[in-house]
Parts: structure tokens; sequence; C-alpha cells
């Protein structure tokens, strides 16, 4: 059935667009840019912030563009005396409550506030600072995120991020009038109350209130240390998405630029996540067949099915905090970030011949919770910090911009060796459905000797941006060593932002659920759309670096975690075999431990 049209006018312009449709998103057909702060199009519509009013004809009053749907026959005016003075009023009173100290905020340059007040030219306002002394203390308790009230303009992004999209509502609104704030439970620290540190209400912050822990300086000082070698790290999700930062459109590959620009910046060594993602499929495919053998052939009550990934440490704080009787059905397995850690200050050391207490291991991730993750009390296993420094896709994006690089003109260059080999499977970890599919094109085929039975290995089930997605894969004419898994029917789900974690893990919890393996990530599209990668964010864009990730992926000579011949060299030389004595040492940690959180 067809959609009713409305017809209308917006600055004198005719369009027709349909029922329901805003006059945002009508002016918008129309290539008139009507400025907003608190709209966001992964959000629900608020209209805080006002910025966006317009004037329509006969209305005793501006109108919030954003929330008001047109009307057949209605005339707007974007621009009118009226709508610009009322805009440029309503951007002074933002500000008399904002800290506009710019030179020394994380967001100079990219705030949006801020562009709104060059734009209207209100840099000159002369109300009164409405900051309460309070305000002016920034909250830098948790590893991940700084909270700074004194640059809050009560938009309320980040609130509706946090209720909406991650189901945590860390943060809510306190009080009315001039007392209002952003706060969290009785304006406890951050790191005192339910946060992930998944980093989502950073992406959608229209200002400066809400940034990632910057730990650049940090890098830049292990990096003038003669005595300190520094290896580097870089995510799946990172090479799509640096060039944004770098001034590109969304969905480019910047690979080879960014592995060059890394050695450029002065690291020993620019190694790849990717290898350690292949690791994670290794030890968690074979964990996933071992619980099986353990439930369907040995009765094992204890053994816990579905499992579930770990590698997403926003999911991981959420399960510990919201369902931690479902700890179990975790995998044991640490994130590729925390297994490349053990291994380069253990295996890795030892082959370039560097002492591990000598060694600086930076990681370049997609994800501000890495920084929570680094952090954690179970993560040493290498005797040492696995990983000591943790940058966003932004914070390298800046320290390429400091070292005076001219990105778009670099040679690309590949990753160094041993720890630098590669597969199309780690690629689309980066992915919603990316470990599932990864784990998939592993596992069937260490069952049945055959590759999984989709087309060019690409399980489309399990792709796209549905906020939950299942799949089933009938295992039939297995080796016969797995012959209980014969005419199996493995059930695996995948969810991508905590909200829809939420209701699998609720079925999980009601018994509800049939499923074998659930993907579960923190973040909506998974770690490209992370809270370390360069903002703005929508599904237009997080949709163009999946595209950007599969396209890697086919790319790829060897597009199997099981074919590296790093991965095949480090279990033949170091580890022995999947889930064996000494890759549980190093790879797993154990629940006793996580269970302080």
């Amino acid at each position: 059935m067809s959609k009713y049209m409305v017809n209308l006018k917006i600055n004198n312009m005719p369009v027709s667009v349909e029922e329901g449709t805003t006059i945002l998103e009508a002016a918008r057909q129309l290539n008139f840019k009507i400025p907003t702060l608190c709209n966001h199009p992964d959000l629900t519509v608020a209209g805080n912030c006002r910025v966006c009013v317009v004037e329509v004809k006969g209305a005793r009053q501006l109108s919030a563009a954003c929330a008001t749907p047109v009307s057949e026959g209605m005339e707007v005016f974007t621009n009118s005396e009226q709508v610009r003075t009322s805009r440029k009023h309503i951007i002074e009173l933002l500000l008399s409550e904002h800290n506009s100290d710019c030179t020394k905020c994380q967001k100079n340059g990219s705030c949006e506030l801020q562009s709104l007040a060059f734009e209207y030219r209100v840099g000159d306002h002369v109300l009164m600072s409405l900051l309460k002394p309070e305000d002016l203390i920034p909250d830098i308790s948790s590893p991940s995120i700084v909270k700074d009230n004194s640059k809050c303009i009560h938009c309320q992004r980040c609130v509706r991020t946090c209720a909406e999209l991650q189901g945590v509502s860390a943060l809510g609104v306190a009080f009315k009038g001039n007392h209002q704030s952003i706060s969290t439970f009785l304006n406890k620290p951050l790191n005192e109350v339910v946060c992930t540190n998944c980093g989502q209400c950073i992406n959608r912050c229209p200002t400066g209130a809400l940034t990632e822990r910057n730990n650049i300086e940090d890098v830049w000082n292990a990096l003038y240390d003669p005595n300190k070698f520094v290896v580097v790290q870089t995510a799946p999700a990172v090479r799509i998405a640096l060039g944004e930062e770098l001034g590109l459109e969304p969905g480019h590959r910047v690979t080879g630029k960014m592995v060059a620009s890394l050695r450029k910046i002065g690291f020993n060594k620019v190694l790849d996540t990717d290898f350690s993602a292949d690791l994670t499929i290794m030890e968690e495919g074979f964990e996933l067949l071992n619980r099986l053998r353990k439930v369907l052939v040995e009765k094992d009550e204890t053994v816990k099915l579905p499992m579930m990934t770990s590698c997403s440490p926003g999911w991981i704080k959420f399960i510990e905090h919201i369902f931690p009787n479902l700890n179990d059905h975790l995998s044991t397995c640490k994130s590729p970030q925390q297994m490349f850690g053990a291994v380069a200050k253990t295996y890795y050391a030892d082959k370039v011949n560097v002492k591990a207490q000598d060694m600086v291991v930076v990681s370049i991730m997609p994800c501000t919770a890495k920084k929570f993750e680094c952090d954690r009390p179970e993560m040493r296993s290498s005797g040492f910090k696995d990983v000591d420094y943790v940058l966003t896709t932004r914070e390298l994006g800046l320290m390429i911009r400091q070292a005076g690089i001219d990105f778009a003109s670099l040679e690309p260059e590949g990753y160094d060796s041993i720890l630098g080999e590669s597969t199309g499977a780690a690629v689309i970890f980066g992915a919603t459905g990316g470990v599932m599919e990864a784990a998939l094109r592993t596992a069937y085929e260490v069952v049945t000797g055959r590759e999984v039975p989709f087309t060019n290995l690409d399980i489309k089930p399990v792709r796209g941006m549905e906020g939950v997605k299942e799949a089933s894969i009938k295992i039939k004419n297995v080796k016969p060593e797995f012959a209980h898994l014969e005419g199996v029917e493995l059930n695996v789900a995948v969810a991508h932002g905590l909200a829809n974690a939420r209701k699998v893990m609720e079925s999980v919890q009601n018994g509800t659920s049939n499923y074998h393996f659930i993907e579960i990530m923190a973040c909506p599209g998974g770690c490209l759309g992370g809270g370390g990668q360069p903002i703005p964010t929508s599904k237009e864009i997080r949709d163009k670096r999946a595209e950007a990730i599969y396209e890697e992926d086919l790319n790829m000579p060897i597009r199997k975690s099981h074919e590296n011949p790093d991965v095949v060299a480090i279990y033949e030389e170091f580890l022995g075999e999947p889930n064996g004595h000494k890759s549980h040492d190093l790879l797993h940690t154990h629940y006793k431990v996580r269970n302080r959180y």
C-alpha cells in the first residue's frame, strides 16, 4: 500500500514527502541545512536544544524542526530574521553554561557547539557565565571515559544513547531548571556505577562533555625512551575508519597507509591484531567443540551451553553487572588484543631477542572499553602488563597529524613478520557477525574436513545490521572423532548493541533459546561502530565501513584462521595444541577473577 504524501513549501520551494516526515527531514530533501544539537539519526526525537527552530506560517511561536511533523499546505521558513535571531540567542544561552576554554578541550575543532557559535558569530556573547563551581571538576575516575559537566549542554544525547542503544542507563537527568544536570546514580563517579566503558555516549556527545581518556603522551614518552622496544598492534576495524579521521569519506580501506604512518611515527615493529584474531578463532572454536563433546557425550552438567564470545570488553562488563549468573556461558578466551599482548611479551619477545620488561605494547583500537580491559588484573599472564597502552582510532589520527605526516601521499606498506600475518576471517572481526562467521569457517572444516557450505565462504545469515540475527547449520558427514556431532543442527545467534544483547540474554536466562553459540558485540555494528571510532556516526556510515571490511576479506590471500602460517607456527613452536595447557595459561582467563567487577 502506497504511503500518503504531504505537500508543503520550505523557503517558498515546494516539496512532497511521506506523512510523518519531520520538517527537519523535509528540509534536507531540499538541501536546506537546519542546525541541531540534540538530534541524532541513531536516537529518538527529543527536541531539547531548540537550535533547530523554524518559522511556520500562521503558528504563534517557532517550532522545533526535529520534533514537528509536516502537514498539508504547510509553509516553513528556515532562515527568517526571527529564526536567525532566536537561534543566536539559544546558542548564547548554551554558551553561558559552557566552559569556553576551547583550546584545552579534546573536542576543539570537532565540537558541534563550537561550529555553531562560529557560524552565528556569537563569540562575543555578553551573558554572564552560569557555571557552578562543582561542574568545573571533571570526573576522571573511569579508565576509558572523561565526563566534564562544565561542557555539557543538556542535550541528553548521552542519556538516550545509554538507555536506547545500550540498555544500561548509566547516565540520567537529575533535577530541574537551572539545577538540571546529566548525572550518574547518586552522582557517583563513573567507575562506581554500571558503566560498560563502551564509549557510545562519546560518539554522540556534540561537545567535549564526554571524551575518551587520552593516552597519546604516554605513547610518545615510550617512543622517546631509548631503552624501550615499542610494538604496535592495529585492530581490524581501525583500517576502514582511520581515513575518516584524516579527511577521507567513509568506506575507505587505508591498511597500507596506516602501517606506513605508524613506522614514520617511530614504532619499532608494526604488527596486526588480526593475527591474534586468528589465534582467538583457534582457541574459541576448539573450546566450542570441547563444550559440545562434554555436553553431548559426557553429559557434563557443569559445562554451559550456549557458549558466548568474549572479545568485546564492553559486553563482558555488561554481563558481569547485569547477568552475573550466566558468566559460565562466556568463552574463557581473552580478546585478540589481550592474546596479542600475552604472546608479544613471551613468544615474540624471545624471537626478537628483547626482554619482556623492555617491551611496550601499544594497541590501536576502535574501542574505549579496551582501555579498561588492558588494566584488568587478570591481563598479566606474560608476567607483566600484557598491553601497556590503548589508543583509539581518533587518537591515532591526532598522533599522525602531530607528527606532520601527509597521510594521503604515503605509499602503502606491509606489516612486520611473525605476528603480522593474518586472514580474511580475522578482518571480519570488525563487523557484527564477523567473529561468528570466522569461527564457523574453521570449526565446520575441522569437524567435516570440508569448507563451510556457503558460497565463497560468505555466511550471509550472520551479516548485516539487524539487531539480532539467527542461523542454523546442519553438520553431516563428520570425521570419525566427531561422530557425536553427526546430524546436529548447530544454532547460532548474533547481537550487536547492548540493548539487543539484553534480549538474547533474557531468552537464555528464561530457557527459551536453543542456541549453541552466541556472538555479542557491545557497539552498534560491532567494532566498526566502536566508541573510539571517528565522529560522526550513523547507520549509513556504519554500512559503508562494513562494506569496506568485507572487501578487505575478499582481497586477502587466506580467508580461514586455521590456515594462517604464523598461527600454525606458534602452535608448533610454542603453544602446543589449541585449548592446551600452555594456551590456557596465556590466552584464557577465569571467572573467579572476572567476578570482582
